[in-house]
């Protein structure tokens, strides 16, 4: 049988994003600062629009809840959540930093922050603690104990060694000498690898601007791809180590990724809205009421207006990305 060509060919998720991260970016998107909780039968009815069963729902609300991600309320034998106080203000900040990562390229002073260690070998732990501190400042690995950055951040060096008490290192604020490769140290950095992935991401998401131009795109679609858009995206602030432009290939892939990214998001936004109050407004039409998405243009704005109320690490949300991005980088290659 032949495709219908009045439907949009949407991606899907490859291996489809956890519950609790598609809760999380869901209640980011259309739920911030509001005090009213959402009952569990609506979220579970939201997260059935990615597949996910509702025992599979009901545990990511859970176990949410445990770690301090949600606020739980009871109402007879109805069990709602809602966003906890001063988490508002971190979805703003990171959505702000998703938003704008890769717009443009940072300046460049010629300077590398280099850190220098020498940490024995029977101490593997250390070893392991300090080259996953220096990955989430997103130093890389010139040589095994010498790794780089071309942004200023031997006070962030220093502040890692003393908490883990290494003594036997050294943080340098330096120029390359000219003709130096192969070990020219932006060849520390695997940006071929990061290409392919920027190039796989804008492949996948580009078709979605030819449906959205055909108007094929349904409100049940656009919750989903722009849910999922974000979700994808959002990796690449953390694991990007933003070059300056004077050290990135000619054909850098991130530019037209940025663009497509955000295109979408934006562009999706009012229908993906639509899906959600659809099915908010089975379960509580007055909630459904009070949804409401946001672009590019009213995240800058709210961005702008929070302040001293920005983030200062010390919420279960910032403890919970930092615990995540930890393990994250404890997995990856030593």
């Amino acid at each position: 049988m032949g495709k219908d060509p009045s439907k949009a060919e949407l991606p899907r998720a490859q291996n489809g994003a956890e519950p609790q991260l598609l809760l999380t970016s869901l209640l980011g998107d259309f739920w911030y600062w509001r005090d009213e909780h959402i009952p569990a039968t609506a979220l579970v009815r939201l997260l059935a629009d990615f597949d996910v069963t509702s025992d599979g729902a009901r545990a990511a609300m859970r176990r949410l809840a445990a770690r301090g991600l949600l606020d739980t309320s009871r109402s007879g034998r109805t069990t709602a959540y809602g966003i906890p106080a001063r988490t508002s203000e971190v979805i703003v900040e990171r959505t702000h930093r998703m938003l704008t990562f890769g717009t443009a390229a940072p300046e460049w002073d010629g300077h590398w922050t280099v850190v220098a260690f020498s940490v024995p070998e029977q101490a593997r732990g250390l070893r392991t603690a300090l080259r996953s501190g220096l990955r989430l400042l997103r130093f890389a690995a010139l040589y095994d104990g010498v790794w780089v950055s071309p942004h200023d951040l031997g006070a962030d060096a220093q502040a890692l060694l003393r908490e883990l008490g290494i003594e036997t290192a050294t943080v340098l604020r330096c120029v390359a000498m000219p003709g130096g490769r192969p070990g020219d140290p932006v060849s520390a950095f695997d940006l071929a690898s990061l290409g392919k992935e920027y190039r796989a991401f804008t492949e996948r998401y580009e078709p979605v601007l030819k449906s959205l131009a055909a108007g094929l795109i349904s409100p049940a679609e656009a919750l989903r791809t722009r849910t999922e858009l974000r979700v994808a995206w959002r990796r690449f602030p953390e694991t990007d180590p933003d070059l300056p432009a004077e050290l990135l290939p000619s054909d850098w892939d991130r530019p037209r990724a940025q663009q497509v990214f955000l295109e979408i998001y934006d562009r999706l936004g009012p229908l993906a809205e639509l899906r959600f109050r659809q099915i908010l407004g089975t379960v509580s039409p007055e909630l459904a009421e009070l949804a409401s998405h946001h672009d590019s243009a009213a995240i800058a704005d709210l961005y702008a207006s929070l302040g001293d109320r920005r983030a200062h690490g010390d919420t279960p949300f910032e403890r919970a990305t930092a615990a995540r991005r930890l393990d994250e980088v404890a997995r990856s290659k030593s």
